[in-house]
């Protein structure tokens, strides 16, 4: 079976997305998610280093309580061969500034799972999921120096609303917003 679709009447080729997958987080992803995430060009855009183990800990059963109260959370992403290569998913914003009150969707893979559609394809199956649990509208912050983000956010069809600045670290960074 071929992943290309025909050309369409505009002249363009289709291509499949990857089928990824998105598992809630187990006990052991916090150490696949610490090992993933340990390099400084995963984390330029969200705090320029590692997180401790015991961050990934609290992350993953904090994800759990969201998948079980709330019906979706940030899930391991899992690529077509069923391996772990990052995160994607929902969740309330966490911080007092910014979207307060707001589903937050992203996104977070491990360098060599760039470049393959992957955060598009979780982003895309985020969307249907946190739908099918209600939710009417999500917004991703992005960093404003995060192209490849915004990117998927585009192709995800989410138009940049608000610019926020972190009032701790100064970090800018765009509000997409879309309508569910």
């Amino acid at each position: 079976m071929s992943d290309v679709s025909p050309v369409s009447d505009t002249g363009t080729v289709d291509v499949a997305p990857p089928a990824v997958r998105l598992r809630v987080p187990t006990d052991e992803d916090a150490f696949v998610w610490h090992r993933l995430f340990d390099d400084p060009e995963v984390m330029e855009f969200v705090g320029g280093w590692s997180s401790e183990r015991s961050t990934y800990e609290e992350l993953t059963a904090r994800q759990r309580r969201h998948d079980a109260e709330l019906g979706f959370c940030l899930w391991t992403l899992l690529d077509p061969e069923g391996d772990p290569v990052g995160f994607a998913g929902a969740m309330p914003w966490p911080r007092e500034w910014g979207p307060t009150g707001e589903i937050e969707i992203g996104w977070r893979l491990a360098r060599a799972a760039w470049g393959h559609g992957y955060a598009t394809a979780a982003a895309r199956a985020t969307l249907e999921r946190v739908r099918a649990a209600g939710v009417r509208s999500v917004v991703a912050m992005i960093d404003i120096r995060n192209e490849r983000s915004m990117a998927v956010a585009h192709r995800l069809g989410m138009e940049r609303a608000e610019t926020f600045t972190s009032p701790s670290t100064g970090v800018t960074a765009y509000c997409y917003r879309l309508s569910l």
